[in-house]
């Protein structure tokens, strides 16, 4: 299992090898990178920055592959996120889980995602026409960490 926090653009390819390399029987690879959007219920953004507390961070994301890896006897996970200022369409945040099966490979992959807005601290701000505004945490994202903590018990772990 790999995570890391870096400035620099995410370089997909190489991610994926790693995880191949580490995924020995795997039958499923599962990849989803993350993009940063031009617009907010508001209207047209010019990007983004996110902010971390160094050390923390790459715990938590650690701390979240593991109880993937757990959850869904995945052979392999890892997570990838930017941090700093990053503009628009380009690929913010990494992941990938591989695993004996799909599905195993797949719901890893969704775990990590709905979980890591509610597990791992990072805090983003929007740019907009010279100004930028913290971004709030959306409901949605509570109700997506939400539907695994309900079905499976897993608040105690967080």
């Amino acid at each position: 299992m790999f995570a890391e926090v870096t400035t620099a653009l995410l370089d997909e390819t190489a991610y994926v090898e790693k995880l191949r390399q580490s995924s020995h029987n795997a039958g499923a690879i599962v990849t989803f990178t993350g993009l940063v959007r031009d617009y907010n219920a508001d209207g047209a953004i010019e990007g983004i920055s996110l902010e971390q507390y160094p050390g923390m961070t790459a715990s938590a994301l650690q701390q979240l592959l593991q109880q993937a890896s757990d959850r869904f006897a995945l052979l392999s996970a890892g997570i990838v996120h930017r941090v700093g200022y990053i503009g628009n369409y380009e690929p913010v945040v990494w992941v990938g889980c591989s695993a004996s099966h799909r599905k195993a490979a797949f719901d890893g992959a969704e775990f990590v995602m709905d979980m890591l807005k509610k597990s791992v601290p990072l805090w983003k701000k929007e740019h907009a026409d010279g100004k930028t505004a913290w971004v709030a945490a959306k409901a949605s994202d509570e109700e997506a960490a939400m539907k695994w903590l309900r079905n499976e018990g897993l608040s105690d772990n967080l």
